[in-house]
């Protein structure tokens, strides 16, 4: 990112910079908010204002500059993603779709909502959100902007149903991923269809399908149609997916690596949640020292304490605690109060969690 760019590029920065045009960069160097702030000199909270405020948010002059800066010292290959992105969020020169009453800067800016509220699992106005485009879009093969944008509501809708345990049959998070995964195959881009595939991978192994889901994280490590993050969190998933076969040592294997990558890539959240998964391969294979060392650090280092991240969090240092007979009982009140969270936010696949584990336990407090 250090080269400089050619006078081409450098001419091809954006006229005008918004909080969309910072989101199209960050996504063409693909880095985090986190990271993306930290390359500009600013705070995260900063971008995370620009990228919610969509268009309609303006930097000042002088953060204008840094971002004209960032774009002409980026790569060539970034320079070309930035291109892409910011041609493909252009509205469509053709007129039917603005016959057709379609504003894609609204449709852009509720995604950018919608993003935004399954942080906070605010779930009932993320479908709010979406369903007022995709009830009202007709899918059109000759409107390339708007089946961008239908795709990516269709892949939004899926995480809010993956996150409330909406996991299969005729109105599930599965069934929308693939209709998702027919929108990007149509519009031949395969980092978005790769994307799709490893979302439903994700939702066999919250099925329980864990030996078909391993192999299926397994080839995707190795899949250059996703990015390098990407390809790291399937390596960590197959850890996962053997971990809850109860094959503990050998998911290690796995974790371990994802681990010492995610660090180097200076992902702190992911780097976080894989210490998390750590910890219970640990306390599977039966060390608990080792898995409250990991825990440890995965509580020490959280980013996201979103009340979803913290449940899983909690719920994880929960499992390990009942794994002691000295700490069962701490270990069951913290399930008790991550029940609750889980109910008030509709988190219905971990409240499922919580409760085998009680299950299991409860017989022996």
């Amino acid at each position: 990112m250090g080269v400089p760019g050619d006078a081409h590029h450098v001419a091809a920065t954006a006229h005008h910079w918004s909080g969309r045009e910072a989101r199209l960069l960050r996504h063409a160097l693909r880095l985090s908010v986190r990271s993306f702030a930290g390359y500009l000199g600013v705070a995260a909270r900063t971008v995370a204002k620009w990228e919610s405020g969509g268009s309609a948010t303006v930097p000042r002059p002088d953060t204008q500059a840094i971002l004209d800066t960032a774009l002409s010292r980026a790569e060539p290959e970034a320079r070309r993603r930035f291109d892409l992105l910011l041609h493909q969020a252009e509205p469509a020169p053709a007129p039917e779709p603005a016959a057709s009453g379609y504003d894609y800067d609204a449709w852009a800016d509720d995604l950018d909502r919608t993003m935004a509220c399954l942080g906070r699992q605010e779930f009932a106005l993320a479908r709010t959100l979406l369903d007022r485009w995709l009830r009202r879009y007709e899918p059109n093969s000759n409107d390339t902007q708007g089946m961008h944008l239908y795709g990516r509501s269709l892949r939004l809708l899926g995480e809010v149903q993956q996150d409330q345990g909406e996991l299969h049959g005729p109105l599930s998070a599965q069934q929308t991923y693939r209709k998702a995964l027919r929108v990007f195959t149509e519009l031949d881009t395969p980092r978005r269809v790769a994307q799709i595939e490893l979302k439903l991978v994700v939702l066999d192994e919250m099925a329980g399908r864990l030996e078909s889901a391993a192999r299926r994280y397994e080839s995707l490590t190795e899949d250059e149609r996703l990015s390098e993050h990407d390809r790291i969190r399937a390596r960590l998933w197959v850890g996962t997916a053997l971990s809850k076969r109860g094959l503990n040592e050998t998911a290690t294997r796995h974790i371990v690596p994802a681990i010492r990558n995610f660090e180097t890539m200076e992902e702190p959240e992911d780097w976080s949640i894989a210490h998390q998964k750590l910890a219970l391969a640990h306390r599977g294979a039966g060390d608990l020292t080792a898995a409250a060392q990991a825990i440890d650090v995965a509580l020490t280092h959280r980013v996201n304490d979103t009340p979803l991240q913290k449940v899983r969090l909690e719920t994880a240092h929960a499992h390990i605690l009942v794994s002691d007979r000295a700490t069962r009982h701490n270990g069951l009140s913290m399930l008790e109060n991550c029940a609750r969270v889980s109910a008030e936010f509709g988190l219905f696949h971990q409240l499922q969690s919580i409760d085998g584990i009680r299950r299991t336990f409860e017989r022996q407090a």
